[in-house]
């Protein structure tokens, strides 16, 4: 990744949530490996005709207990001192009468990735932006059902979500200071729209951006091996963090929560893969989950990682 961004090549690349799978895809490379992107900076995907149709989505999520156990053990390590905030997720089973692929294309998102028959995903999330050597991150922490009452007010002033979001604006102010000098938090608790078919939800996010040093200029794979995980999906201290996230959940990640990026030869547009669908043996699984405090209420934090289980089509 050094080696084609110093030599301004174009070229697509996914790292999973442990940071040992790498895949990088030059342009040419994209359609052959079974790849469709669809960013605001690039896409190689035409609009086939997909006729728009009813969606059904049944999820299938584990059951209380199973949840719970992992939270608990998540609980635990923060009420040590461990951790202050782990991102918990799980995989839940679904079924949907559309393929991978026409999910790709009829679904609204910021950032869409199609891979083989494999995965997909269509994230709302940016992880670091690149522009003419400045660095920005949009952590996004904090979502609530836009039908309650006073949605966006109650999702800014609730304790837990602000401090969750407070920790994860820090963390990856911190992150953004190992690659960049002048970091500032720009904007700060600015609320987004999410439009789905089974319910509509605000999530919050902030902006953070910094110049890149002279170090890391040009050297995409050495900003990446520095920044991941990803704060927003770890949590924090990450190291210790990591370690809890691997005790508590039953399932392996891949390359969900991973980043994916294009790099056009000069900037880069990256993002967090979540809002995720996976195949495996023939069956779909919806992968998700949320921040866990010391303030977390189990039936709440349960509730969360089932209202993620929806795809944007409307």
């Amino acid at each position: 990744m050094d080696e084609l961004s110093q030599k301004k090549v174009p070229f697509f690349f996914m790292i999973d949530f442990l940071v040992q799978k790498v895949e990088v895809f030059e342009e040419s490379a994209l359609d052959k490996n079974g790849l469709l992107i669809d960013f605001k900076s690039y896409t190689n995907a035409n609009e086939p005709l997909i006729e728009s149709r009813e969606i059904h989505l049944k999820a299938f999520p584990e059951s209380r207990e199973i949840y719970r156990r992992g939270f608990d053990k998540v609980q635990r390590e923060i009420r040590l001192g461990n951790s202050y905030l782990t991102n918990y997720t799980c995989k839940t089973e679904i079924e949907i009468n559309l393929t991978l692929k026409e999910i790709f294309y009829l679904s609204k998102a910021k950032y869409k990735i199609l891979y083989k028959d494999q995965f997909v995903c269509f994230s709302p999330e940016t992880f670091v932006e690149i522009i003419d050597n400045e660095i920005f991150t949009h952590p996004m922490k904090g979502t609530i059902d836009a039908s309650k009452e006073n949605a966006i007010e109650v999702l800014k002033s609730d304790i837990k979500e602000k401090a969750e979001h407070y920790t994860v604006v820090d963390l990856l102010r911190n992150d953004l200071s190992m690659v960049a000098d002048e970091v500032q938090v720009n904007e700060f608790q600015r609320i987004d729209f999410i439009k789905t078919k089974q319910k509509n939800l605000y999530a919050m996010s902030s902006e953070i951006s910094g110049k890149l040093k002279p170090e890391f200029q040009n050297k995409i794979g050495s900003l990446m091996k520095t920044l991941l995980p990803a704060g927003s999906i770890l949590g924090a201290p990450k190291p210790k963090t990591l370690e809890i996230i691997l005790d508590a959940e039953s399932y392996e990640r891949g390359f969900y929560t991973g980043v994916c990026g294009w790099f056009d030869g000069e900037n880069l547009d990256s993002c967090v893969m979540i809002r995720f669908i996976e195949k495996e043996n023939e069956k779909l699984y919806f992968k998700s989950g949320g921040g866990i405090t010391h303030l977390s209420n189990f039936a709440d934090e349960h509730q969360e990682m089932k209202n993620k289980i929806y795809v944007p089509i409307h």
